[in-house]
């Protein structure tokens, strides 16, 4: 596709700023690419420390009502893409705007749903599968449901192009220099979490023990996370010591990062512990060792996507042990000890997962595919 479209990405902000990220991550790669995009957005407070720099081509807009569709110059330039995030359903005057846009000139948007990220099986039934829009101004169109995913068969994965090389060009040393801490023989933990219930057996481990055998310094994340394990000090504090009276873990509060900040986080450490979807992606991309804690669903439905997740990575059965400790509901149970040769298994596995994704088209590269033999 080599002309311009216009792309107008619909966001509701839910909870722990996820949505907003990913579609942050897509605006921008699009952007990069060319195109225009405007982020109707009903939360936008989130860009303020997630890319406070903003980024050329993008306008963000609320999205209240009524919309503003004339301060949006959507006369100007009408929309070509219209993409609704995480199954929210896009302002009704927007359609009616489009609709009256196709009564003028014959033009119609390509109209995406883009779903939630998870490796079961039904993605790949679903994906770029079309669904009839059966009232409304737009009664007649077709709506394609679209699926990111892990595999050849699906919408793929965000990742914008250069990542690979600022990856190879990150200078951790100069990274934990800006952050004050001299370079050491520390193993490097970030935890980007929720409240799992095996947290206080985690600190308690790496206080006592470091990370087998080495003192560890942790990188908490401003937010839940930090909340998290304050509330675990106070409560443990006495705990959280070997028996020589010492403690082998070190802890860092972190401001809250901009997006390159986090990948950059990621990229220095030697064991990532995220959340949600996009961190989940960026931490594959670092390649390290990762554990990831799903967003968890009342009927457990999480437990099923968090198996096929690792059935994707094909984790071996310590990485599959602890990712169950981690997601278990409750509190009071223990995280599995991890060794170094576990350590050395989730490198290996996830170094391989990285390799094979490295391989299929991004995310940003199929919607732009697809879009072009739709419109």
């Amino acid at each position: 596709m080599n002309h311009r479209l216009q792309w107008d990405i619909f966001c509701k902000v839910i909870d722990n700023y996820g949505d907003i990220g990913v579609c942050w991550r897509l605006a921008a790669d699009l952007a990069t690419r060319g195109h225009r995009v405007r982020l109707w957005v009903d939360d936008a407070c989130a860009l303020q420390w997630m890319a406070p720099g903003g980024c050329d081509n993008v306008r963000v807009i609320a999205w209240t009502p009524p919309l503003a569709l004339q301060a949006a110059d959507f006369a100007l330039q009408p929309c070509d893409v219209l993409v609704e995030a995480f199954g929210c359903d896009a302002a009704p005057e927007f359609i009616a705007a489009c609709a009256d846009q196709q009564s003028a000139n014959g033009l119609k948007p390509v109209w995406i749903n883009l779903e939630y990220l998870s490796a079961e099986a039904y993605v790949e039934r679903c994906h770029a599968l079309p669904s009839r829009v059966q009232r409304g101004p737009a009664a007649g169109w077709e709506k394609w449901f679209f699926y990111p995913g892990f595999t050849a068969a699906t919408g793929g994965l965000l990742r914008e192009p250069g990542l690979a090389d600022r990856q190879s060009r990150f200078d951790a040393p100069a990274w934990l220099a800006a952050q004050g801490i001299t370079f050491s023989r520390e193993k490097r933990v970030s935890l980007f979490c929720y409240e799992p219930g095996a947290l206080p057996g985690l600190l308690k481990q790496l206080a006592q023990h470091g990370l087998d055998g080495e003192a560890v310094r942790l990188f908490v994340a401003a937010g839940r996370a930090s909340h998290a394990v304050k509330a675990v000090f106070n409560d443990e504090k006495c705990l959280l010591r070997n028996t020589s009276g010492r403690s082998q873990l070190s802890i860092s509060y972190l401001p809250l990062l901009t997006q390159n900040g986090f990948d950059q986080l990621l990229w220095a450490c030697d064991l990532n512990f995220v959340r949600g979807e996009d961190s989940l992606v960026r931490a594959l991309w670092a390649g390290k060792p990762l554990v990831w804690q799903i967003y968890p669903q009342d009927d457990a439905a999480h437990l099923d996507k968090l198996a096929a997740f690792l059935d994707m990575l094909e984790a071996p059965a310590s990485l599959r042990h602890f990712h169950q400790a981690w997601n278990r509901a409750g509190t009071g149970h223990e995280a599995p000890l991890v060794l170094q040769r576990d350590l050395q298994d989730w490198q290996t596995c996830l170094g391989n997962a990285r390799e094979r994704l490295m391989r299929q088209n991004d995310l940003c590269t199929s919607l732009l595919s697809f879009v072009a033999k739709n419109r």
